[in-house]
């Protein structure tokens, strides 16, 4: 089969298509013919050797992915082979076959496409968890969102007024904006020609929000932070800026403020049941209509540097996908 290598640390041409042994699936396995593979962020930092855990190279990348069961090792008896799951190994999603733990498995429901099973699991996840396991985002509150173009932030989106929430989309573009506001968006702040705080303030009577959903890091950050209500919650996603903010702690203090961290992939391992409930429910979302994920881009496997640049290059708005014949 083909598989996308990663052969050494470095940017996207550090990568290699090439031919790879097929996957067998072992006690409680499953491999999976891939259909779809969602591209992250997170795999731009860990084929440059920046992610916060280190895998070191030859590896495949590919957390999330979509596809048709191939095999079912000993002890799987409630997946059957052609069934259409959804599968986050991890690893190796960047390839025509993909062998996880039962538990990475989950069937796809009728109505759900490929790309969509394939885009859920990581972005939708992280914001499930996020805003009702951590925030705990209530109806009618007020919930501000940062890079709300991007794959993780209309997730945000989406989520935050399915939950009752009063969003507020921000990002840099009037294009990534109107985007977001198609996705469910109450109000919009361009902060490339606005001052995130003062915009915040103005659209909230000076009140601040409730919860803040920051993928983005840098210079954002604290802006955002002092934008919150007092005993607002701050969440920590992801750093797609590049730089990890430097945040003066006395702004939580005088706020009575939460700053939370999340890191999804850790807890789904920790709370594995948990996070297949979030899953199910999710993909329940998406077949009944209620979110829409947005499929940016489509590029065929062996076009994977054109996927790679559509993200590195910030070109995309919503979620790119490979797919694999």
């Amino acid at each position: 089969m083909k598989a996308l290598i990663c052969t050494r640390f470095g940017p996207p041409s550090a990568l290699t298509l090439t031919e790879v042994a097929d996957p067998a699936a072992g006690p409680g396995q499953v491999v999976v013919n891939m259909r779809a593979a969602s591209l992250n962020f997170t795999d731009v930092l860990m084929i440059a050797g920046r992610y916060q855990s280190d895998t070191r190279p030859p590896f495949c990348p590919g957390l999330e992915g979509a596809g048709v069961v191939r095999a079912c090792g000993a002890g799987v008896d409630d997946l059957a082979v052609g069934e259409q799951v959804v599968v986050t190994p991890g690893l190796g999603a960047f390839a025509e076959q993909v062998v996880a733990d039962r538990a990475d498995v989950t069937p796809l429901p009728d109505g759900v496409s490929f790309a969509q099973g394939a885009v859920t699991p990581i972005a939708y996840a992280t914001t499930y968890h996020a805003l009702c396991d951590q925030a705990r985002l209530q109806p009618g509150q007020s919930l501000l969102v940062l890079g709300a173009g991007g794959g993780l932030g209309l997730s945000a989106v989406e989520l935050g007024k399915h939950l009752g929430a009063r969003v507020i989309a921000a990002a840099s573009t009037a294009q990534k904006l109107d985007t977001a506001t198609d996705a469910g968006a109450d109000e919009r702040i361009d902060y490339s020609t606005t001052a995130l705080k003062e915009a915040v303030r103005a659209l909230t009577g000076g009140r601040g929000v409730d919860v803040v959903y920051d993928p983005v890091g840098g210079d954002l950050a604290e802006a955002a932070l002092r934008a919150t209500a007092t005993g607002g919650r701050f969440l920590v996603i992801g750093f797609a800026s590049g730089a990890i903010p430097k945040i003066p702690l006395n702004l939580a203090l005088l706020k009575e403020a939460s700053i939370i961290g999340v890191f999804y992939g850790a807890w789904a391992k920790r709370c594995p049941q948990a996070a297949q409930d979030n899953l199910r429910a999710l993909l329940a979302m998406i077949a009944a209509g209620d979110i829409r994920p947005l499929i940016g881009g489509q590029f065929a496997l062996a076009d994977y540097a054109a996927a790679f640049a559509s993200i590195t290059e910030r070109r995309v708005i919503g979620k790119v996908v490979l797919t694999m014949s």
